[in-house]
């Protein structure tokens, strides 16, 4: 049997591949949970980040991490719902350097159906998680086609896809982004810009802590344990899981990869019942 030598060299290669050496990658979200992970991945392989939260010392926390095992951070304050205020930190983080990446995380969530989700509920989960990901999208497109290309990464759900209980105004929003998703690669995809987005299932962030201490004081282990087994393989996800394939699309690693919504979802969509 004929044995094929393995090259070192290409090894290495393709190593280099997932590294982000040189690219500047603006985070949404920034200051926790997912976005938190992101960030940090995406700093260890050698990207500057731009971390971007409403609450800037949640930003500027992260940062601290990052500059302080030798990466490269910035922090912003930025409301994504105003398009002004996402232009301003876009026009700020341009006079300094090319953006390379977006990543669409910044969103919030909401429990109910239809009958009592209210108008004000409605808006603000839009407001948050479709039009925030537009202003983000709309200000840094025209960037990446003038600078010769780039990559966006859309945070959406398995809700966006599945027909979860009372999850009505959220599941709205994050089909929305899977479809915003598709059209963006669709667009774009002749400028160079790949658009994919990732739907995970339920992941262990402090948003699930703190919702299960508000809502279920003192059951939370037992609640917890209930969530964590809707996910066929028996657990949430962590937010660093989420970071490692967000790192994959993100780098040149998935550069044939574009229009995609990639599960992470523990066998959630597929393996139920």
């Amino acid at each position: 049997m004929e044995t094929r030598s393995v090259s070192l060299t290409g090894e290495a290669h393709i190593a280099n591949e997932f590294r982000l050496d040189g690219k500047c990658a603006v985070i949404t979200g920034a200051g926790s949970g997912i976005g938190r992970a992101i960030a940090l991945r995406f700093a260890a392989s050698g990207a500057r980040i731009c971390a971007l939260d409403i609450n800037q010392p949640d930003a500027e926390a992260v940062c601290r991490e990052i500059q302080s095992a030798g990466g490269t951070a910035s922090s912003y304050a930025c409301d994504v719902t105003s398009l002004a205020d996402v232009t301003r930190v876009f026009d700020d983080i341009s006079r300094q350097e090319r953006i390379h990446i977006l990543v669409n995380n910044a969103g919030v969530s909401h429990i109910g159906n239809i009958e009592n989700t209210t108008e004000e509920d409605f808006h603000r989960v839009m407001r948050v998680n479709v039009k925030g990901y537009y202003n983000c999208i709309h200000d840094c497109i025209g960037r990446m086609k003038t600078n010769g290309g780039g990559v966006i990464l859309n945070m959406a759900s398995v809700a966006g896809s599945a027909g979860l209980a009372d999850r009505f105004a959220y599941s709205t929003s994050k089909g929305a982004v899977i479809a915003m998703t598709y059209s963006v690669a669709r667009d774009y995809i002749s400028h160079n810009i790949r658009c994919n987005c990732i739907s995970p299932a339920r992941v262990h962030t402090p948003f699930v802590d703190g919702f299960l201490h508000k809502n279920y004081p003192g059951r939370e282990r037992e609640m917890y344990e209930n969530l964590a087994k809707t996910q066929p393989i028996g657990r949430m996800a962590e937010p660093p899981e989420v970071a490692s394939l967000a790192l994959f699309l993100c780098s040149d690693a998935a550069s044939f990869i574009t229009g995609v919504d990639y599960l992470l979802d523990g066998g959630f969509m597929n393996l139920h019942g």
